[in-house]
């Protein structure tokens, strides 16, 4: 059995004023199982919404989703335990004061005892190479810094799936060589949405999302291709 499975799932959203419901994503049937699998596509595609259907932030109009056998709307929690998610701010999920704070939070359901839990924090930030950032202010970090923090406070509870929507996007290039370096050597099955074409490339497969369907699903090199001709053909009018 693949670890990801979306099975005829369409999502849809009312819309005020408008007299029919917005289609987000049409009637995607997948399995996912490899290791690193990319997303990529223009914006307003459909590509975050794929992934927050990994993790149940997100739930099916018609259809369902499960991971490792359980079903992200009736098995939520579950699931949520099993799928780590790192939005594309990472202040939107980084909660408190400092790195350390927010590694502690993470495991604060995990970890009871309070001295088991620092030493953990700890040694999740130093496996990342950020425990000299621990005790600074999020606001007075870099974007790839706090980008840092946050993918470790995810992964701090050894999540099965981490899922990364637009991870790259407020990084510089040393950051995101960083960020890329770090991607490459974790355990956890990866699934990653970016408009970087050179992270795609070190993903085994890419999805090309384009108007709520997967449009082209394949090796990188490939789907980054067909992306291609269909931003050409948009540019141009014409169909690809």
């Amino acid at each position: 059995m693949t670890s990801i499975n979306f099975s005829g799932v369409s999502v849809r959203v009312a819309v005020d004023g408008a007299a029919t419901d917005k289609t987000l994503l049409q009637d995607v049937s997948l399995g996912l199982a490899e290791q690193r699998i990319g997303v990529i596509g223009a914006n307003g595609s459909g590509k975050s919404t794929l992934l927050r259907l990994v993790n149940g932030l997100v739930e099916p109009t018609s259809g369902s989703v499960t991971v490792h056998g359980e079903d992200t709307v009736a098995a939520v929690r579950r699931v949520r335990a099993n799928v780590g998610f790192v939005f594309t701010d990472p202040l939107s999920q980084l909660v408190m004061p400092t790195g350390r704070e927010d590694v502690e939070l993470s495991l604060r359901r995990s970890v009871k005892n309070g001295r088991e839990r620092a030493l953990r924090a700890e040694a999740v930030l130093n496996r990342f190479g950020i425990l000299h950032l621990a005790d600074q202010s999020i606001y007075e970090l870099s974007g790839g810094e706090r980008q840092l923090l946050a993918l470790a406070a995810v992964l701090a509870v050894n999540p099965k799936v981490l899922v990364l929507d637009e991870p790259s996007t407020l990084l510089d290039l040393r950051n995101r060589e960083l960020l890329r370096r770090t991607i490459a050597g974790l355990e956890q099955q990866v699934i990653m949405s970016t408009h970087d074409l050179e992270l795609a490339q070190d993903m085994d497969r890419v999805l090309v999302v384009e108007s709520g369907r997967i449009v082209f699903d394949g090796i990188p090199a490939a789907a980054i291709a067909h992306y291609r001709e269909l931003c050409a053909a948009s540019i141009n009018g014409t169909t690809p």
